[in-house]
C-alpha cells in the first residue's frame, strides 16, 4: 500500500475536516455550491432551506443532513440548530446564504408586508441563527460566521428598485461588525461577503434579456460573467483557518462594479 500524498501546508489552511457547518439557502444556487465546496473540504454539512425535495438529493450527494425550514417562521428557525446538534454535533461554521427580494416596487410604494418579510428573512434570521450557534461555538472554542449580503447594501443600483432589500443587506454589514467585536474574545469570527451580479434564480431574466445583459456589460469591468463559484472562494476562505485573523469585514465580490 502506498503512502498518501502529503498535503502542502498552504492547502491545510483550507482543510475543514470534521467541522460541522450549517448552510442556509442550500437548495439551489450559491447555497448549494457553498455546501458542495465545504463538504469537499471535509466539513460535515447541514443543509437548510424550504424545499425539502432538493435538500434531500443534495444531502445524499454530500453525505450531509437536510433540514427543511422556512427561516421567516420563528418556530421553524428555532428548530434548526437543535436539529444540527442531534444529527452532527456542535456547529463551528454558519453560512447565512438564504435571502430574497419580495417586491420590485419603488420605495414609496413598498407595502409594509413586503418590508417586514424582507427584513425577517434577510436580516433578522441571520442574527437569530448567529445567536443560536453562539453558545456551541463558544464551548468549542472557535467559530466562523459568514453572512451573504449584496452590493445593494453599499451602493444604489439604478433601474432596480429594492429599498427594503438594500436596507436588509446594509444591516448585515453593521451586524457583522458588532458581532465580530462582541464575540472576538471567544475566537468567533464574523464576516460578510457582498456579491455583485451573478446568475441565479432571481437574476436569470436580467441575464437572458438583451437589454439586461448589455446593462451588466456596461457596468462590470471584468469581462467574465459572474457565477456562484466565484463567490464560494471568498466564503470558503472566510470559513476556515486561512482567514484566522479576519473578522468584522465585508468582502465585495462584484467584478469591479463598485470600483468605478
Amino acid at each position: 500500500m502506498t503512502d498518501p500524498i502529503p498535503v502542502p501546508p498552504a492547502l491545510r489552511l483550507f482543510d475543514l475536516a470534521g467541522r460541522v457547518a450549517i448552510v442556509t439557502g442550500a437548495s439551489s444556487g450559491l447555497g448549494a455550491e457553498t455546501a458542495r465546496t465545504l463538504a469537499g473540504l471535509g466539513a460535515r454539512v447541514a443543509l437548510v432551506a424550504r424545499r425539502k425535495d432538493r435538500l434531500a438529493d443534495l444531502a445524499a450527494e454530500l453525505g450531509g443532513v437536510a433540514i427543511a425550514a422556512d427561516l421567516a417562521e420563528s418556530a421553524e428557525l428555532d428548530a434548526v440548530v437543535p436539529a444540527v446538534l442531534d444529527e452532527l454535533g456542535p456547529p463551528e461554521i454558519l453560512i447565512n446564504a438564504a435571502g430574497n427580494r419580495f417586491t420590485t416596487e419603488r420605495a414609496e410604494d413598498e407595502s409594509p408586508a413586503d418590508i417586514h418579510r424582507t427584513l425577517e428573512l434577510n436580516l433578522v434570521a441571520p442574527l437569530r441563527l448567529s445567536q443560536a450557534v453562539f453558545p456551541h461555538m463558544r464551548r468549542v472554542g472557535r467559530g466562523a460566521i459568514v453572512h451573504v449580503s449584496s452590493i445593494s447594501g453599499r451602493v444604489g443600483v439604478p433601474g432596480i428598485p429594492q429599498a427594503s432589500y438594500a436596507a436588509s443587506k446594509a444591516g448585515l454589514s453593521g451586524l457583522t461588525a458588532e458581532l465580530a467585536v462582541q464575540w472576538a474574545r471567544h475566537s468567533i469570527r464574523v464576516n460578510t461577503v457582498a456579491p455583485g451580479f451573478f446568475r441565479s434564480e432571481i437574476t436569470d431574466s436580467l441575464y437572458d434579456s438583451e437589454r439586461g445583459s448589455a446593462y451588466l456589460r456596461r457596468n462590470i469591468p471584468l469581462p467574465a460573467e459572474g457565477t456562484a463559484q466565484d463567490l464560494v472562494g471568498a466564503i470558503t476562505w472566510l470559513a476556515g483557518d486561512a482567514a484566522r485573523y479576519v473578522t468584522g469585514q465585508t468582502i465585495v465580490v462584484d467584478g469591479g462594479w463598485t470600483a468605478h
